[in-house]
């Protein structure tokens, strides 16, 4: 239910790593998601630690879910020395194009230890339900 719309993202991704760039607002770095079917929802969970709530921003036009995220660095004092920083900094971001059949009006979200959940219910037209059989009234008279 759940349609991936860039596949080159995964490739940037891999490059912004290795070369170790921050994303920027034009360019920004992808985040690692994973998605999930649990009963009648879609979950998505991203992973943004060290990111405030403040600095999280969700969308949703028509089908397209975008979010977006800063993690800008800490303040330091002038006589602080860093002798390493690995940690991405910068602003990230990840669209998904959701199926017609999620309930995008009813989209939950969480943020608990560094990770923003999404659930996304299932619509009640796309759920699965019984048709019931009409009994034969008997049989038919044909008129000539």
């Amino acid at each position: 239910m759940l349609m991936r719309t860039d596949p080159f993202r995964e490739m940037d991704r891999i490059v912004q790593q290795l070369s170790g760039t921050s994303g920027t607002w034009s360019k920004p770095s992808v985040m690692p998601m994973d998605a999930y079917r649990d009963g009648d929802a879609y979950v998505i969970a991203f992973d943004l630690p060290g990111v405030s709530t403040e600095a999280i921003d969700i969308d949703v036009e028509r089908n397209m879910l975008t979010v977006k995220a800063e993690r800008r660095p800490a303040a330091k004092a002038d006589s602080v020395k860093m002798e390493l920083s690995e940690r991405p900094l910068g602003v990230f971001s990840r669209q998904i194009m959701l199926a017609d059949t999620l309930d995008t009006e009813h989209i939950e979200a969480d943020y608990d230890a560094g990770v923003l959940t999404l659930r996304i219910p299932i619509a009640e037209r796309a759920k699965p339900r019984k048709i019931s059989i009409r009994a034969d009234a008997g049989p038919k008279q044909i008129s000539a």
